[in-house]
């Protein structure tokens, strides 16, 4: 899962600490720092080891220390941008860390780096160069990137919880955003459960300049239904024999790993079918499955998830 946090601006190492420390559940295998005491940039990241367990860790840099990177996600196609990376003449130094992609990617394409992910992701960079911040989040917004903006502090964490850790983030409930989420059952970005916290929406980047505070944000994906310039006439076949190629392809590359996955099983279609496609991809032995059954009957769908994980699986697990 991982976690990240920041600011920059007043406040200590004890505020980051304090911030790091309320994301310690999402990242149990590792904790990373780096502060700068001059221009008072202060970051912070937890980490949950899936990929490269050995030279992974981050904070992390690329070669002379001008560019660094603070990150929660996994980059499916970081094996193929590396690649490209290292055809224009960048130097890598993991063995295979999703995570130096976001460096050298950063320092060759900038804010064009979001637009060539395919992954799901929150990060921030330091461009010390430059003397400035750059955060992105995924497409739709599936990794969390809570930040605060003000003259003396920007703020920045994966949860909320690990923002109010710092005493300067204001902690006033939004009125608005209550309402939102009494009538929608979430709230929609950009805004948060307090006023002065924001949430960065999916699919947009924002920059910040470390000398003045000035903050940019940009939308660098939009979601559009485009239209068939013509109808096939096998289209059922054709469409279903698509979709079921793009979803194959979605699965296995979640299915890239270091360490053991597991499959969360609700008895229902979605998840029926993930494990489906999982089973074309790697052994029946590695397709570890999980589920919650209920002692109502009407909630309980253990059973069609148990049909599912012995089709599927050597073994499953069912509480």
């Amino acid at each position: 899962m991982c976690g990240i946090a920041g600011f920059v601006g007043v406040g200590e190492s004890a505020h980051l600490q304090r911030m790091s420390t309320a994301l310690a559940l999402r990242g149990p295998d590792g904790a990373g720092s780096w502060i700068d005491p001059a221009t008072r940039v202060y970051l912070a990241q937890r980490r949950l080891a899936v990929i490269d367990l050995a030279t992974g860790d981050q904070p992390m840099w690329n070669e002379d220390g001008q560019v660094g990177v603070v990150f929660n996600g996994e980059i499916y196609n970081h094996a193929q941008l590396r690649r490209e990376l290292c055809a224009l003449g960048h130097q890598f130094r993991s063995h295979h860390s999703d995570t130096e992609v976001l460096v050298h990617g950063y320092e060759e394409w900038g804010a064009e780096l979001p637009g060539k992910l395919n992954g799901m992701f929150a990060f921030v960079i330091i461009d010390r160069t430059r003397a400035r911040l750059f955060a992105a989040r995924d497409r739709f917004g599936k990794k969390p990137f809570y930040y605060s903006a003000a003259p003396q502090l920007f703020a920045f964490a994966s949860e909320l919880g690990a923002l109010l850790e710092h005493p300067g983030v204001p902690r006033e409930i939004d009125p608005l955003a209550l309402d939102k989420y009494f009538a929608y059952g979430f709230i929609p970005a950009p805004r948060s459960l307090y006023r002065g916290i924001h949430k960065l929406p999916g699919g947009c980047w924002l920059s910040l300049d470390i000398a003045s505070r000035e903050l940019t944000t940009q939308a660098y994906w939009k979601f559009a239904i485009e239209p068939f310039d013509s109808i096939p006439a096998n289209a059922e076949q054709d469409w279903c024999e698509q979709l079921r190629y793009l979803l194959s392809q979605a699965v296995k590359r979640r299915l890239i790993s270091d360490v053991p996955l597991g499959i969360f099983l609700s008895g229902g279609v979605d998840s029926s079918a993930i494990l489906a496609f999982a089973a074309q991809h790697q052994p029946a032995r590695q397709n570890h499955t999980f589920s919650i059954g209920f002692s109502e009957p009407s909630f309980d769908e253990s059973a069609f998830a148990r049909r599912a994980a012995r089709t599927r699986t050597r073994r499953s697990w069912v509480h």
